[in-house]
């Protein structure tokens, strides 16, 4: 069958280029937002008098057929119409007849498919937005019950100061509720429409892309033609986006998978998202924690394969564009998935509080509470760091540590040491002097929960 570009060729298409040009082995999936876009410029083209208002009608009901056709699965693709834009338009030439050759008037498959895809970017930056909103419900869940759980705080994986483990999650809230308003300010952005600018220049037709713009949702409608139809950063952007949302998972998912080893003890898997070992009987492996971290490559990958692609192209549209969504697919599958299974996961995640507070009697954690108290006695700092050095050398030869150590031992290191210095060498003490804003104490940790709650609350409004 002859191709619907090809009046001027003499030969007909290898089947070999039939299997090398083709998109629509992965671009059916954009059938939504072409069908969606189609009836937006069908009806515009009714309203402005390109179509009659019959022949506009028309065609919308052969879209919505074409609609139900693939959805109950009875819509052939076939790899001679190479794109999901081609093989509806043939088909609903099929099913109204001439009128349905009218619908590609004033438009070009650059443009169509720019606005498909941008459509497509849009919804599931949307979705992906409230799955993390979900994720950060879960991690404020587990942080309101440990405000007061000690957890060693940590620089280079090595002990530091005490902290609570609900500050500990709070970090990563922040974290992914900077993910979440990218996601929200691409939105915006992005909420440009391609349609009408055809192949390049515009049209000459008289046709009405604000009132396009408007039946398809988008904001505004893009100033210039050439970059519109050669422009992918909203891909980008997404792309980006998702890379920096599974930078924050995979450091969640190191942590938890650190805290599930027996060196550990911190957190326990639900039975339901752990797996065994096929010789060992004893494993219970953290494996979709690991899977997560995983997905990083996976999806950085997909960001660096379109910046690659996008980098030296001429303007305006070019065939290496085609490139555009197979790595956007994928990396939206992977978040998708991904967010549902961490949320779920931590839904079910055990809390191990005792080993958890276990762990901050190693380490000489207030040490520099000591070397504070030194400060606030009028020692120098340096000296003060110097003391205390010798006091955590002292705690190691008696086999303590610093927060159990006995008054008279450090009275025999520096005599400005009084006997108030037992309470600041407590752990809890520790955690809860540390009261500034955005600090550890336990009532600082608090209003930062209660903060991204009422935040939360106005996400949900807006």
């Amino acid at each position: 069958m002859s191709k619907m570009w090809s009046g001027r060729f003499e030969e007909e298409s290898s089947s070999l280029l039939d299997k090398f040009n083709a998109s629509i082995p992965f671009d059916k999936k954009l059938y939504k937002e072409d069908i969606q876009g189609s009836i937006a410029h069908a009806t515009m083209l009714g309203e402005v008098g390109i179509l009659l208002k019959e022949d506009s009608l028309k065609v919308i009901d052969a879209l919505k057929q074409v609609e139900k056709e693939i959805e109950k699965g009875e819509f052939d693709f076939q790899i001679s119409d190479e794109d999901i834009h081609m093989a509806i338009e043939k088909r609903i030439t099929e099913i109204a007849g001439d009128v349905g050759k009218r619908l590609h008037t004033a438009r070009s498959r650059n443009d169509q498919v720019a606005t498909d895809f941008r459509l497509f970017v849009q919804n599931k930056s949307k979705e992906l937005s409230k799955q993390i909103l979900e994720l950060i419900d879960a991690l404020l869940d587990i942080a309101e019950k440990h405000t007061e759980t000690l957890i060693p705080g940590m620089t280079h994986l090595q002990h530091a100061q005490p902290t609570n483990f609900g500050y500990h999650l709070i970090a990563y809230v922040s974290m992914f509720r900077r993910d979440y308003l990218r996601f929200i300010d691409s939105i915006k952005r992005n909420s440009v429409s391609p349609l009408g600018c055809a192949a390049l220049a515009g049209t000459p037709h008289n046709i009405d892309r604000i009132r396009t713009a408007n039946l398809l949702g988008f904001d505004e409608v893009s100033q210039n033609c050439l970059d519109t139809v050669s422009d992918r950063d909203f891909a980008l952007e997404i792309l980006f986006n998702i890379s920096t949302l599974f930078v924050h998972i995979s450091r969640l998912s190191e942590e938890l998978i650190l805290w599930s080893s027996y060196e550990f003890g911190f957190v326990t898997f639900s039975d339901a998202y752990s797996t065994g070992s096929s010789i060992m009987p004893q494993k219970k492996n953290p494996d979709v924690a690991e899977l997560l971290r995983a997905k990083s490559g996976r999806v950085n990958g997909n960001l660096i394969s379109l910046l690659t692609v996008m980098k030296g192209l001429p303007l305006a549209y070019n065939k290496d564009m085609q490139e555009d969504k197979e790595g956007v697919f994928d990396s939206v599958e992977t978040a998708e998935i991904s967010l549902e299974i961490l949320t779920e996961s931590l839904k079910t995640l055990k809390i191990n509080s005792e080993k958890m507070e276990k762990a901050t009697e190693v380490g000489h954690l207030t040490a520099t509470d000591l070397a504070d108290y030194l400060v606030k006695q009028g020692v120098p700092f340096r000296e003060a760091h110097f003391i205390t050095g010798e006091a955590v050398a002292k705690a190691e030869t008696l086999g303590v540590d610093l927060s159990k150590i006995e008054f008279s031992e450090l009275q025999k290191i520096d005599s400005r040491i009084e006997e108030d210095v037992i309470p600041t060498l407590s752990l809890r003490n520790s955690m809860n002097s540390r009261n500034s804003f955005g600090g550890t104490a336990s009532k600082e940790t608090k209003r930062q929960i209660s903060d991204f709650r009422n935040w939360r609350i106005r996400c949900t409004s807006e």
